[in-house]
């Protein structure tokens, strides 16, 4: 705790918010609406992370309080309910601790992931799917909400693409080292000869936009286009022209949602999405210069993580310098034993 107190430099956090505290007091805040958000969104902000902390150094002060009083008693009730409280606090505080390397920019913001098949034809496409009900099953575990804008289905199984958001504090900051392509390696199932088969598939992690973000877009640059809706659902699905496609002309940008029975809402978040990425793409201009000495990438090339599940079954993180990875030999898997 008391290094993240030191990382945290709550004294700072005080002073920013008294700071606020006057600003937000101020008559004429909303004569400036965009300026105004983002004083109350920050100010909303900078009081949520110190009263978390402070609960946080209660809960951790009390602890020694519990475990005398147990002492003092011999009382064993009292015991386990002190050591129990003990493991909740370490998970909370290995939780902030790791809150507190998430210092980017938008390290903060909710999260919008874009999954896409790449090479590997149908076992691509299923393997684009598995990766999106492997997040979708991570965000529900955490009790993270989730919402998925658009779901494009491969014609044998699978996805071509899917578009959703993780409406959770410091989403995009935990999600942001998903970004990359995923590798799978396993008997296809959908090879009749049982042959091992090699699928990618793509995904993009984008900070969600706010208002204050600014990124102008001119109509006259967009091409909208309605379409009847597609794939699994209820009545009334596939009988109106409810879906929405936007192509951002000067860029290329292509977005599309599906979710709503309502055009006007699939518009609206269709254009959310088309900022995000018009936000990450000024954010990649910005850092040209450094993304210039990156390695620039095939499937094969630009690959993070790879899942293997024949001859042996491994997930190999492809990003750190040694590889780390974690992985069992299945019985009579051929080659050496792997880590």
């Amino acid at each position: 705790m008391a290094s993240i107190e030191a990382v945290l430099d709550l004294d700072k956090i005080r002073a920013d918010i008294a700071t606020l505290e006057e600003e937000a007091a101020a008559p004429t805040l909303w004569d400036d609406v965009v300026n105004a958000q983002k004083v109350t969104s920050r100010l909303s902000f900078l009081q949520g992370e110190l009263r978390k902390f402070e609960t946080l150094r209660g809960r951790v002060e009390d602890l020694g309080v519990l475990f005398e009083l147990a002492e003092d008693e011999d009382d064993a009730d009292t015991r386990t309910e002190a050591e129990a409280e003990l493991t909740s606090v370490k998970k909370a505080v290995e939780e902030l601790e790791v809150r507190t390397l998430l210092s980017g920019e938008y390290d903060a913001r909710e999260a919008l992931v874009n999954i896409r098949a790449e090479a590997g034809g149908v076992d691509a496409a299923d393997f684009a799917e598995q990766l999106m009900r492997m997040y979708l099953r991570w965000a529900e575990r955490h009790g993270y909400p989730t919402e998925v804008y658009d779901t494009s289905y491969a014609e044998e199984a699978g996805i071509k693409s899917a578009t959703f958001t993780v409406k959770a504090p410091y989403a995009y900051g935990t999600l942001s080292v998903e970004q990359g392509t995923h590798r799978l390696v396993r008997i296809s199932p959908f090879d009749n000869q049982g042959r091992r088969q090699t699928s990618f598939a793509g995904v993009e992690v984008l900070p969600v936009v706010e208002t204050s973000d600014h990124v102008d877009i001119d109509e006259g640059d967009l091409r909208i286009d309605v379409y009847r809706a597609s794939g699994p659902g209820g009545q009334g699905v596939n009988t109106t022209d409810s879906a929405v496609r936007i192509t951002h002309l000067p860029t290329g940008i292509v977005v599309s949602c599906q979710n709503e029975r309502s055009q006007i809402q699939n518009k609206a978040s269709a254009m959310n999405v088309l900022q995000a990425k018009l936000l990450e793409r000024r954010r990649q201009e910005e850092r040209a210069a450094m993304d210039a000495l990156k390695d620039g990438g095939s499937s094969w090339g630009n690959q993070m993580r790879s899942y293997v599940l024949h001859p042996y079954q491994m997930v190999k993180d492809l990003r750190t310098a040694g590889g780390a990875s974690s992985a069992r030999t299945d019985r009579g898997a051929r080659g050496g034993r792997p880590r």
